[in-house]
């Protein structure tokens, strides 16, 4: 055989093999229908991090680790359009770290700047709370206060009014971080309806005149040690 069949030879086999390797991979929708993007925390690749003060946030072996000593936001970089869910694990650590105070697994989402620059974080912030006042966005804080209150806000852009409806601003037990604990979260944006659940249980809803219906997600706490896992943005039918 001259050299030149046998490398048509060869390419041809080679090709075969790579088809038939292709043939095997799953496609996304055989993977996880529906999902519009993941993390599954190999690095830090896909995140934007706004820190007070100096801390330790990683993202190995499938866990983000969230170890800081005051304020720190972590915005999602892809920019997200409706109608989602937005769903993750989340367990607040108490192991006797001097961070582990099991405290404020906060969050943003549909969040936009009001005076429409892009992305969220383009405007820069120190991980300071009140530097995010004049966002447009939908808040919820899950033990916030040294886990004594849980609350649902609908962020106006007002450096100052941030809307506290009745009933959206919750205390006991119930709604309260339990440490140690693994806990799911489901953030929905499905025009105008606009919803909170931990674990099966729907605790926040708002049927929003006015929704904001893309923007971006952060992941928001302060002095505390969370490790969020499995995330996964879907699109609702």
């Amino acid at each position: 055989m001259s050299s030149t069949a046998y490398s048509r030879t060869f390419v041809s086999a080679l090709i075969g093999v790579l088809l038939a390797a292709c043939a095997h991979e799953p496609t996304p929708s055989q993977i996880e229908p529906g999902v519009l993007f993941r993390d599954d925390f190999q690095d830090l690749a896909n995140w934007h991090i706004e820190a007070e003060k100096p801390g330790r946030i990683s993202a190995a072996n499938g866990v983000l680790d969230i170890d800081v000593p005051a304020g720190a936001t972590l915005w999602f970089k892809p920019r997200l359009e409706g109608p989602i869910t937005i769903e993750f694990d989340a367990i607040a650590v108490s192991a006797g770290a001097p961070n582990d105070q099991v405290s404020d697994l906060n969050v943003f989402w549909m969040a936009n700047n009001v005076d429409g620059r892009q992305p969220v974080f383009a405007h820069p912030r120190s991980g300071k709370f009140e530097e995010y006042n004049a966002l447009l966005t939908y808040y919820v804080g899950l033990g916030g206060n040294r886990n004594t209150t849980t609350r649902f806000r609908r962020y106006i852009g007002d450096p100052v009014l941030r809307p506290l409806r009745l009933g959206d601003d919750l205390a006991g037990d119930p709604y309260m971080l339990v440490p140690n604990r693994l806990e799911t979260i489901r953030l929905v944006a499905n025009g105008r309806i606009i919803e909170y659940w931990r674990d099966g249980t729907r605790i926040f809803h708002l049927e929003d005149a006015a929704p904001y219906e893309s923007g971006w997600f952060g992941l928001r706490t302060t002095y505390s040690h969370l490790r969020i896992s499995h995330l996964r943005i879907r699109r609702i039918a």
